[in-house]
């Protein structure tokens, strides 16, 4: 589905990282690989550190946590928010939303929208589609989009296909009207069909947990997991994303006389490092132009992984920047959007 939207603009994005720090080599011996496979796999998928939560930190506790440094530094402030997004596969509770509760920890005006939206590594395109549409009523001018997931308890460690490559984190991005009339254009797919791809058997109403529904089992690569935790069918979401992903983007720069060489950077989410160079080679981009580099220093966080590419590799930039955003993953969903990004009020990358 192509969508366009005007008069809207990113304004801050801001990452928090857990301080918890974990190397890929320190976690080796929990693989069913020798530590020459293991040292292989670390150079191909580009697998070093990255961040985990502590036991008990959810997702609404890193977005606390930076909402409230933008309002101690008087970045933002309450009552300009005129609603929140929170985008999140790992909730605080069934019920209430995460949003709600945030609401109430950060004391935000009554006269205010807020919802959560169910989404993984699409989900940061999703909500800044979300957030522009809700730009368009007269009375909302300032969207604080929050992206989280603390998934890592969802992980078996003993899983060389997941355990190395995710990590937790959080994003908030100020969304809200500009005076400009550049046009933003976007475009989303969905392949339910294959939803199975990458999910957690267990855990919601359909298979709800059990001593039995934790209990590990190996699968025929020698990883070991239970129906509690994530599954990745790897090769298919491989295949996935290089027969779709770049078909999109090809498609919506040709629609906007757009080329590649257009394009300042292609801001993609953060599977792996080889998936990614794959891609690249896919679209004939460098890989300076389309950079690899998140999951080696912070994980793979799910949507989260955009916004902190942004912040970790355009810190610096006092410029005005063409990006190509692009989501693939969870759903099977894959998104690609096209916008002109200004000199931000804050970019940054925080500790919790």
């Amino acid at each position: 589905m192509r969508l366009s939207f005007q008069g809207k603009k990113i304004s801050g994005i801001l990452t928090v990282v857990p301080k918890n720090e974990i190397n890929f080599e320190d976690e080796i011996d929990n693989y069913n690989f020798t530590k020459k496979q293991c040292m292989k796999l670390k150079l191909v998928m580009g697998y070093d550190k990255k961040r985990i939560a502590p036991y008990g930190v959810c997702s609404s506790d890193l977005c606390e946590y930076g909402m409230n440094y933008l309002f101690d530094n008087n970045l933002l402030k309450r009552e300009e928010i005129d609603a929140l997004i929170m985008v999140t596969q790992s909730p605080d509770y069934f019920m209430p939303a995460t949003s709600n509760i945030l609401h109430g920890k950060l004391g935000l005006k009554e006269d205010i929208i807020c919802f959560d939206i169910s989404q993984g590594c699409c989900g940061f395109l999703i909500g800044l589609i979300q957030a522009f549409m809700l730009l368009d009523q007269p009375e909302i001018k300032k969207v604080a989009l929050l992206n989280a997931d603390v998934i890592s308890p969802k992980v078996s460690k003993r899983d060389r296909n997941s355990a190395p490559l995710l990590g937790d984190g959080a994003s908030i991005t100020i969304v809200e009207k500009s005076d400009n009339n550049e046009k933003i254009y976007a475009d989303i797919k969905f392949d339910g069909k294959n939803a199975m791809c990458l999910n957690i058997p267990a855990g919601g109403f359909r298979m709800p947990s059990t001593p039995e529904t934790a209990m590990e089992k190996e699968d025929e690569a020698g990883n070991f997991r239970a129906l509690d935790h994530l599954v990745m069918k790897g090769d298919d979401v491989f295949n996935f994303v290089l027969n779709k992903v770049p078909n999109q983007i090809e498609e919506l720069l040709k629609s906007l006389n757009l080329t590649k060489n257009d394009i300042d950077y292609f801001i993609c989410h953060q599977p792996n490092k080889f998936m990614l160079q794959k891609l690249a080679d896919k679209l004939g981009v460098s890989y300076d132009k389309l950079p690899n580099n998140i999951v080696e220093n912070f994980g793979n966080a799910s949507g989260v992984t955009i916004p902190t590419n942004i912040c970790y590799n355009l810190k610096n930039t006092d410029k005005k920047l063409k990006l190509l955003l692009s989501g693939f993953g969870v759903g099977l969903t894959w998104a690609s959007m096209v916008l002109d990004l200004e000199p931000l009020k804050f970019i940054d990358i925080i500790e919790f």
